[in-house]
């Protein structure tokens, strides 16, 4: 794959539907709020239970891409706990986590479909668990700890999602194996109603980041620009080498993953938790931004197989 096929075939259909957001948002008053609960609520756990139940990537194999996301997360806050210590120039709440956290489901989801189709949904399905449990733990955690009020309320949330249902009946069912050769009307109907996720996500991703206000300068995030697009597939390779996947493409996709841009969640975390979310948004910006280079260079060493 060159790197004019990995952006034609892998980066160009996600930009150009998070475009189709993004005038949308230019354009029209619309409001993503209402777009993103259906699709938090509805879209992704039918995404979620249908690969789950459907997938053939073995039970092992599944259990370590949700390991792999969580580690990667841990060490990747190290790493901007690090930085932030000794040389971030914007606020160190902020800072941190805009280096830990990727936007792995509006971003990271349809990028792996086009990327590595034959594992990219499900592997993708599977980080994102992972890396949903981490922040709603570990970034609430980063976002409110010099605020005064407590962070177990937002904590909860994880319980409350549908996503985490979603992921126990998926298992469930594909332990049982009732869904890898499903084809009733429910699995097609849930199958649809996943896939609609897709498109939906790079809109809702559009759309936010039009109606963004990045008042933060560029210069205050460019070290977190480098932190999460140039470190983050570094410091990936050794871990996903490390777990061992059996398919190579399943660990391609992990590492695909962990390079996406900064979580449009950040911006949420630091609204709620009364941080600076001008730099959040900023680094969600400029991160969405600089991807489209970084992550096609990244897509085409990985499809070479140099990497992995």
């Amino acid at each position: 794959m060159s790197l004019l096929s990995a952006f034609t075939e892998a980066v160009l259909p996600v930009l150009a539907v998070a475009g189709v957001g993004y005038l949308l948002g230019v354009w029209t008053e619309i409001d993503p709020e209402p777009l993103s609960t259906v699709t938090i609520y509805v879209l992704i756990p039918a995404l979620v239970f249908h690969s789950l139940a459907t997938t053939e990537i073995g039970g092992g194999e599944g259990v370590r891409i949700v390991v792999a996301a969580v580690v990667l997360t841990l060490v990747m806050w190290g790493i901007s706990e690090g930085v932030a210590f000794f040389a971030a120039d914007g606020t160190r709440n902020g800072f941190v986590l805009a280096g830990t956290f990727p936007n792995t489901a509006n971003y990271g989801i349809p990028l792996s479909v086009f990327a590595f189709p034959s594992v990219g949904r499900t592997t993708a399905v599977l980080y994102v668990v992972g890396s949903t449990v981490m922040i709603y733990t570990v970034g609430v955690y980063v976002a409110s700890r010099d605020a005064a009020g407590s962070s177990l309320g937002a904590m909860r949330r994880v319980a409350r999602l549908p996503l985490v249902y979603a992921v126990v009946a998926g298992v469930a069912v594909n332990a049982a194996g009732v869904g890898v050769d499903a084809d009733t009307a429910a699995f097609e109907t849930l199958r649809l109603v996943g896939d609609s996720s897709i498109p939906v996500m790079l809109i809702v991703l559009g759309i936010q980041l039009a109606r963004s206000t990045p008042a933060g300068a560029i210069r205050d995030v460019a070290l977190v620009n480098v932190v999460r697009l140039v470190v983050a597939p570094v410091v990936a390779v050794p871990v996903v080498l490390a777990f061992g996947f059996t398919n190579p493409d399943v660990a391609r996709v992990v590492i695909l993953e962990a390079s996406t841009p900064v979580a449009v969640s950040t911006v949420i975390l630091a609204v709620e938790f009364g941080d600076d979310p001008d730099y959040a948004a900023t680094a969600v910006m400029t991160t969405t931004l600089v991807s489209v280079a970084t992550v096609t260079v990244l897509i085409e060493i990985l499809a070479s197989g140099v990497v992995v």
